[in-house]
Order: structure tokens, then C-alpha cells, then sequence
């Protein structure tokens, strides 16, 4: 990350640490710091013990005084320090403003197959299988990522995404591939005033079980030929994961020290974080 972008995100920090009331005594160490320097390990690929060194900042962010590991894993972990982190992803994400078209699906985030972390299931990929974890994600057209789960690698996409449209004020089309062929999340989408979009079998509404009315409506859709060039439009899904991983400080596959699903949820988030500020900046200057 540049130093405009780690301006950007520091101010961000700064403005986002102000709406949460501060609890307890005073602390020797803010969490605008804690967080702030969790952040910038994520955005370099480090572990956190290599944000406690003196010799880790340069350019725009030099702490005066620094937490020493232990300190620092313990106030990361704190409840207003996850609130903080949260908070600076919203803003950054814009996550309340939905937009027409969003996107549903899932990536994986595979660790060796040596590895001892006993969170980490197997579970389906493509092209077979893997142990890790699975970042589910509903995704704007515009690229943001709105709302997001993190499951071990064996948990039900259809199962998760129930959490996710629940939870996520949706546009009028949400468009997935075939994993979420499903009666319920048909039903789900259409009672928050969304028509969900699936690939559907050549056979589809000929059965003898009652059928979701969003289901048949989305069958039509298809017939009439109004879905397919509206679906073809999931391919943003795609970019939007690619473009995770493309540049230096992205998401890329989970690195050793990040293991057990409190962390790897913590470190996708701070990746997130990374990400939005990256896609804010890139708008701004076209």
C-alpha cells in the first residue's frame, strides 16, 4: 500500500474510533493504535509480532511508542478494538448502499495439508478437494463487498448465504451459480424484495413437489429470455475475488502464522479493509 492509501485508511481509523464510546480506565496504548498497527502487518504480509518492532514503520506511520506482543495480541483481541475494525470495513465498503445487480458466491482459503489447525475442515473445491476455510460474500456490482461469513471449508454455501440475504439490504437481482439452486433461498430473496437468479436445469418446474412462486417466477424469466443476459453479469463476482489477490497486500492464500478461525476471520477482514481502500482510491482517480 502507497502512502496516500495508508492515509486514507489511518484517517479512516482516526474518524471511526471517535463513534465508539471509550470504556474502562485510560489506556497506555489506544486502540486507534492497536488497530491501526494490526493493519498496517496485514497490508505488508506480516504476523503481528512484526508490527511490535520499532523497525517495521517507515513513511507515513512511525508510532512513538509501541505495545509489547503479548500486550498487543491481548488488546487486538478486545471487544471495542473488533468493533473498531469492523466499523472502519463498513465505512470503507460503503456497506449499507446497495445497488440493482449483486452477487452471491463463495472462494476458498485453502492451508496445507500438513496443518495441525484443528478448525480448518475439508471440503469441496474445484477440481476436488481441500482442508481451510470458505469466505462467503454477497458483492455489489460496483465491486464492494457488502456482507461476508467465514466457515470451515465443509459448511453448506445454500446455508450460509441465508445469514447473508437476511442480514444485507439487497438490490433487485441477486445472481449465483448453481449451489444455490434452492427453494428456501428462492423464498428467502423474494420476502426482502429481491429476485434471485440461478442456473436452472433443462427439466426445471416439471416436477410433482411444490415449488417456490420466486422459483417458477425465476423459471420464466429464463424461458422468456429476460434472465440470461442478466446473469451473464455474475462474471463481477469473479473480478471482484481476482482483484483480492492481484496486487501486492491482497488476499492471497493464508500464510503460515494465520491459523484458527478467530484469527483467519480477523486477518480476511484486515484484508478487506485493504481491499476497499484500494477500490475507493481507484474510483476517485478516474
Amino acid at each position: 500500500m502507497d502512502s496516500h492509501g495508508w492515509r486514507t485508511l489511518y484517517a479512516t481509523v482516526r474518524t471511526m474510533d471517535s463513534t465508539i464510546p471509550q470504556t474502562g480506565r485510560q489506556k497506555t496504548y489506544s486502540d486507534m493504535l492497536i488497530v491501526a498497527m494490526f493493519l498496517w502487518a496485514v497490508a505488508h504480509d506480516r504476523p503481528q509480532g512484526w508490527a511490535c518492532r520499532p523497525s517495521s514503520y517507515h513513511g507515513p506511520f512511525r508510532p512513538g511508542r509501541l505495545p509489547c506482543q503479548g500486550q498487543f495480541s491481548r488488546r487486538l483481541r478486545s471487544e471495542r478494538c473488533q468493533r473498531l475494525l469492523e466499523a472502519v470495513e463498513r465505512r470503507l465498503a460503503d456497506a449499507l448502499v446497495p445497488t440493482e445487480v449483486s452477487f452471491l458466491d463463495a472462494r476458498p482459503l485453502v492451508v496445507g495439508p500438513c496443518s495441525k489447525d484443528p478448525e480448518a475442515q475439508a471440503g469441496g473445491i474445484y477440481g476436488g478437494f481441500a482442508r481451510g476455510y470458505k469466505l462467503h460474500a454477497i458483492v455489489s456490482e460496483d465491486l464492494r463487498v457488502r456482507s461476508w461469513s467465514l466457515t470451515p471449508m465443509n459448511v453448506s454455501e445454500p446455508r450460509t448465504a441465508e445469514t447473508l440475504i437476511r442480514r444485507t439490504s439487497l438490490g433487485r437481482w441477486l445472481l449465483a451459480d448453481g449451489n444455490y439452486e434452492a427453494n428456501s433461498l428462492y423464498d428467502l430473496a423474494d420476502q426482502v424484495g429481491c429476485q434471485l437468479l440461478t442456473p436452472l436445469p433443462e427439466n426445471a418446474g416439471q416436477g410433482h413437489r411444490p415449488q417456490s412462486p420466486a422459483r417458477l417466477r425465476a423459471i420464466e424469466l429464463w424461458r422468456s429470455g429476460i434472465a440470461a443476459p442478466i446473469h451473464r453479469r455474475r462474471g463481477g463476482v469473479e473480478r471482484c475475488f481476482g482483484h483480492q489477490s492481484s496486487f501486492a497486500g491482497g488476499l492471497a492464500p493464508l500464510p503460515a502464522w494465520v491459523r484458527r478461525g478467530s484469527r483467519v476471520e480477523r486477518w480476511v477482514r484486515g484484508k478487506l479493509i485493504v481491499y476497499h481502500t484500494r477500490l475507493r482510491l481507484r474510483r476517485a482517480a478516474a
